[in-house]
C-alpha cells in the first residue's frame, strides 16, 4: 500500500501545513461547456489533483483510474497492482488561458519526476506510473514534442519514462479522494509529498499560479 512517510515532528508538519494551505478560499466554476480534457498520471492522485487545481485556466480536475484492462476501477482493485490502471487526473483546461504544452510544462516540471518507473517518491507499483492519455493526434504530437524538448535540453540526469498512450476510459475515483488534499492539509503525507508541489508551481510558474484552488464539484 501506498502513502508511506517519514512521520516529522508534530510542530514542523503542523507550520508547514499552516504556512502552504492557510487562506485558501477554493473557487467552484459554474457549470459550462468543457473546452478541452486530458487524462495525466503522475504518482499519487492527491498530489496531481492538488496541483492543477492551482493552475490558472483549468476549470476541473477529477482525480480516476486509467489506462487498464478491466472494464471498471475503484481504489481497492487498483491498489492490488492487478488491473493495469494508474491513479490519473481527468484535467479540464481552457486553450484560450492555458495550452496544452504548457499544462505539459507543469506536469513534467513540478507535478513529479518522469525519469521514475513505475514509482513515485514513497510509492511503488504501476498504478504510480508516468503517463499520458491523449484524447487526439494533436495531444500525441504536442506530448512527444514537449518530451523531446526537455531530452534535448538535457533537463533530466536520466532518461524520461512517461508513456504516451491513447486515451480508452477514465474512471473516475471514489468521493473520498476528491479534493483530498484542500480537504486534509495537515496529513503528513500530504505536508511531505504534496504541498511542495503548490509551492514549486508558485516559484517556476508564478504566470499560472492561483491561490484559490479550483475544486472538484460533487455528483
Amino acid at each position: 500500500m501506498h502513502r508511506s512517510v517519514r512521520i516529522l515532528g508534530g510542530g514542523a508538519v503542523l507550520a508547514f501545513a499552516a504556512a502552504s494551505a492557510a487562506a485558501q478560499t477554493p473557487v467552484r466554476m459554474p457549470a459550462r461547456a468543457v473546452s478541452d480534457t486530458v487524462v495525466l498520471a503522475g504518482g499519487c492522485f492527491w498530489g496531481m489533483q492538488n496541483l492543477f487545481e492551482h493552475v490558472k485556466g483549468v476549470t476541473q480536475v477529477v482525480a480516476g483510474y486509467s489506462g487498464g484492462t478491466a472494464a471498471t476501477a475503484d481504489y481497492e482493485d487498483v491498489s492490488s497492482e492487478t488491473t493495469g490502471h494508474a491513479e490519473s487526473v481527468e484535467i479540464a483546461f481552457d486553450p484560450s488561458v492555458i495550452t496544452f504544452q504548457r499544462l505539459l510544462d507543469v506536469f513534467f516540471l513540478v507535478g513529479h519526476d518522469p525519469t521514475e518507473l513505475d514509482r513515485q517518491g514513497p510509492d511503488v507499483g504501476t498504478s504510480y506510473r508516468s503517463a499520458i492519455f491523449y484524447r487526439n493526434d494533436e495531444q500525441r504530437h504536442d506530448a512527444e514534442a514537449v518530451i523531446a524538448r526537455l531530452t534535448a535540453a538535457r533537463v533530466y540526469p536520466r532518461p524520461i519514462v512517461t508513456q504516451v498512450v491513447p486515451l480508452t476510459a477514465f474512471y473516475r475515483a471514489e468521493d473520498y479522494h476528491q479534493d483530498y488534499a484542500f480537504h486534509h492539509p495537515h496529513n503528513p503525507y500530504i505536508v511531505i509529498n504534496d504541498l511542495p508541489k503548490v509551492d514549486h508551481l508558485r516559484a517556476k510558474f508564478p504566470d499560472l499560479y492561483r491561490e484559490a484552488p479550483v475544486l472538484t464539484a460533487s455528483r
